[in-house]
């Protein structure tokens, strides 16, 4: 299996997060990459290379222009208006708020996003395209006949939405990959997100389309981020009717609670007529995971793997969350392994 990797995930380098009320160290750092590629290095998976370089085509079916150019010149505006910190939301367009891009910088920030605990840095525009190139990249691999690729993003993306960012996510990255296996000739297909936070991004952007099946397994947004959407009785608008399907569950949800949950998205998504799959691969839900409530342990991602295997379908895996402990890149590993076979 090819990895595509970038050396520019690390211009993603914020030094803040809001977190409890405090500015901490970031969850969401260079480390995290670094510690999945040298575990699935060691797991045998040594093909790995540099992504070709994409232009926007891509994002811009899936992404607003407007929201695009904002993401590649948020930081400069920011420095320009004399700000010293990091870039960081604080006033959002609330309830019986008008819904305007304000020109200014500081409003503009709060419009464009929907947390505060993500900041912009000089670096992330850079970083963020080139986690796309990655899945673009692998996308491109598996659309050629190959069976599988793990495009090793950073940052995640699953939670960028049409014209919104937060959650550690800029440009959707999964959903670029599932959008270029379309244009690529896959006539359906269908993005699977095991992130321990639910999807809103790419549910956000796929709700309405019926060309690209979503499912997604995540905490319940009463007790876990983002809180406002991933509800059970979500299922799609328009030509995209049904074509959505979340599995939302409770604290301390173990394996045998959440592989059933897993089955059966991938039942829907075999009726759905899918003809390639992109996982959304978040370990977020390993049971050490420091901002998490599931309960995986490392071989439970072994038979994550080898149910995709299973399903017969070429796979685009696109990394996604995992956080604060070693154990992520042993995760990544065995899933990789188990698709492998």
């Amino acid at each position: 299996m090819r990895v595509f990797y970038s050396e520019d995930h690390k211009l993603r380098d914020a030094r803040t997060e809001l977190h409890g009320g405090e500015l901490v160290p970031p969850f969401e750092a260079p480390f995290r990459a670094e510690w999945i590629l040298a575990a699935v290095r060691e797991a045998g998976f040594s093909d790995v290379v540099a992504p070709e370089q994409h232009g926007m085509e891509t994002a811009l079916k899936l992404h607003s222009a407007d929201y695009l150019e904002f993401l590649e010149t948020a930081w400069q505006r920011w420095v320009a208006d004399g700000y010293r910190g990091e870039a960081i939301p604080a006033c959002f367009p609330a309830r019986r708020m008008r819904q305007h891009p304000p020109k200014d910088i500081d409003g503009a920030l709060g419009y464009y996003s929907f947390a505060a605990e993500t900041a912009i840095t000089e670096g992330t525009f850079a970083a963020a395209r080139a986690a796309m190139d990655c899945a673009i990249s692998a996308a491109d691999h598996v659309a050629v006949g190959n069976t599988a690729a793990f495009a090793l993003c950073r940052p995640p993306g699953h939670h960028a939405a049409i014209d919104l960012f937060g959650g550690y996510s800029f440009i959707n990255n999964a959903a670029c990959a599932a959008q270029r296996l379309r244009d690529r000739g896959a006539p359906k297909v269908a993005v699977l997100d095991v992130d321990f936070h639910h999807g809103n991004g790419t549910q956000d952007i796929f709700y309405e389309r019926g060309d690209v099946f979503f499912a997604s397994l995540h905490g319940d947004p009463v007790d876990a981020f983002p809180h406002f959407l991933g509800f059970a009785d979500e299922e799609g608008a328009g030509a995209g009717l049904g074509t959505t399907k979340n599995y939302p569950l409770p604290r301390g949800t173990t394996f045998d609670t959440w592989v059933a949950a897993m089955d059966d998205a991938l039942a829907r998504i075999a009726g759905f007529g899918a003809e390639a799959l992109v996982l959304s691969l978040g370990v977020d839900t390993f049971e050490r995971d420091p901002i998490s409530f599931f309960k995986l342990k490392s071989e439970d991602f072994l038979s994550l793997g080898a149910r995709l295997q299973k399903t017969g379908l070429p796979v685009v895996v696109c990394m996604e969350g995992g956080y604060g402990v070693p154990e992520i890149g042993l995760n990544v590993a065995n899933v990789l392994k188990g698709i492998a076979g």
